[in-house]
């Protein structure tokens, strides 16, 4: 028997060079903006199914989008039936007054930054249906761990204002006294969970928080949020993980607006499945929703909510929507990403989608809209003028270096006290 002519094991076929793949945009600055491979099912085809139903038997559901409104401004479907005496006209068109507003806090804002008022701000302009809209289905005491794009939230639970612009400013008034970068926001009172900037943290943190409220027979719910971007990594997989084992009342919100703070989606694994999808590996129930639809945002928050409630374990949400602004002051998206492709975001915008489904119904119209703008306006620009008066970035007292010794331990351990000693504090 002669011996072998290769030099390869016997079985192994040789083959070319070993490869890696590196995702990649679709479209870069310059080219036409492309969303061809959103798929969009029309508004009200997407089932409701009980909030008991296995995950098993709604996989599909993690691969298409739950809708309302449709593009005339008509609501459709088993969604809209399920939340039609939560959505009176009143309660739209106050979740409507929540955006218009967050949208102006949001310009204000920008504005500041730019005059160096405040060293840093994130907008969630185009997303303002996500926070706004879930806010408003919460009970008093259910807690949110969100980032730094759900300021939404803290509108949707009438957070005031004052104290928020206080904080940008890291004034004499800053609720945070000084201790948290500019929209890191933290206010218990009102759900929202101290802001942590190291992205994913807040996941596990959320289904630990939903695990000690089941544990201690309180009936409280969490809600964890996450960037698609920030779906990448590893505290993501063990909040999941932890959900999937011990099944608390939380609800997993991964907002996917298309953008990291310069990467695209794909680059955190978009391409290859949705975001929802994710939670099929972990057995339990999914679902994709328009996130500029605040009538789908209503729906869907309630389902996930009643779920939670009813102890039914956990639900992960993906929310398809499109970061407009920058993803912050330091960042120009104009480097990556066509300058029109905000304009092309085949979802629309969630404000005008609901302003014109309010005078759809006859509740709203232009000349009102108008108005409120005005209004709204005029009451942030008031309020940030009294903010402004406790000083900003600018002008008033820095935080005093005694500060950061304070309200951490109940007694302070030797340690901090011997080095607030040496500081001659």
């Amino acid at each position: 028997m002669s011996a072998p002519t290769s030099d390869h094991r016997p079985g192994v076929r040789p083959g070319g060079p070993l490869s890696v793949h590196i995702p990649a945009p679709h479209v870069r600055p310059g080219d036409a903006p492309d969303f061809s491979n959103v798929k969009i099912p029309r508004a009200g085809e997407v089932r409701r199914p009980p909030i008991d139903t296995p995950a098993i038997d709604i996989h599909d559901m993690a691969y298409s989008i739950v809708r309302v409104l449709n593009r005339n401004g008509v609501a459709k479907g088993p969604w809209a039936e399920a939340v039609a005496d939560i959505a009176t006209d009143d309660r739209l068109l106050l979740g409507l007054r929540d955006m218009m507003t967050m949208r102006a806090i949001d310009k204000r804002m920008q504005i500041a930054q730019r005059q160096g008022k405040t060293s840093f701000y994130v907008q969630c302009t185009g997303e303002e249906a996500i926070g706004c809209g879930v806010a408003r289905m919460l009970n008093q005491g259910d807690m949110n761990f969100p980032t730094y794009r759900q300021q939404g939230l803290l509108v949707g639970r009438d957070y005031p204002l004052i104290d928020m612009f206080n904080q940008i400013y890291s004034n004499d008034q800053d609720p945070m006294v000084g201790r948290q970068l500019p929209v890191l926001h933290s206010a218990r009172d009102h759900g929202f969970f101290t802001i942590s900037g190291n992205l994913g943290t807040q996941f596990v943190q959320a289904v630990g928080w939903a695990m000690a409220s089941a544990m201690s027979g309180d009936d409280k719910i969490a809600l964890g949020w996450i960037g698609d971007g920030a779906t990448a990594s590893s505290d993501f997989h063990s909040a999941m993980l932890n959900a999937s084992v011990y099944r608390p009342p939380v609800v997993l919100n991964v907002v996917n607006n298309q953008w990291a703070i310069s990467s695209h989606s794909s680059m955190a694994g978009g391409e290859n499945a949705t975001f929802a999808a994710r939670a099929h590996g972990y057995g339990f129930p999914s679902i994709r929703v328009d996130g500029n639809d605040y009538l789908a945002v209503l729906a869907a928050a309630d389902w996930a909510i009643e779920r939670a409630r009813g102890n039914h374990g956990p639900t992960l949400i993906e929310w398809v929507t499109y970061r407009v602004g920058a993803h912050s002051t330091a960042d120009d998206p104009s480097a990556y990403r066509p300058r029109a492709e905000s304009d092309a975001w085949p979802l629309g915008d969630p404000i005008a989608r609901l302003k014109t489904h309010l005078i759809t119904r006859g509740a709203w119209s232009e000349e009102r809209h108008i108005q409120a703008e005005a209004e709204i306006l005029d009451h942030i620009v008031t309020v940030q003028r009294e903010a402004e008066a406790n000083g900003t970035l600018l002008t008033g007292r820095r935080v005093s270096g005694g500060d950061i010794f304070r309200g951490v331990y109940a007694e302070m351990p030797e340690h901090l006290r011997l080095q607030k000693q040496e500081m001659g504090l």
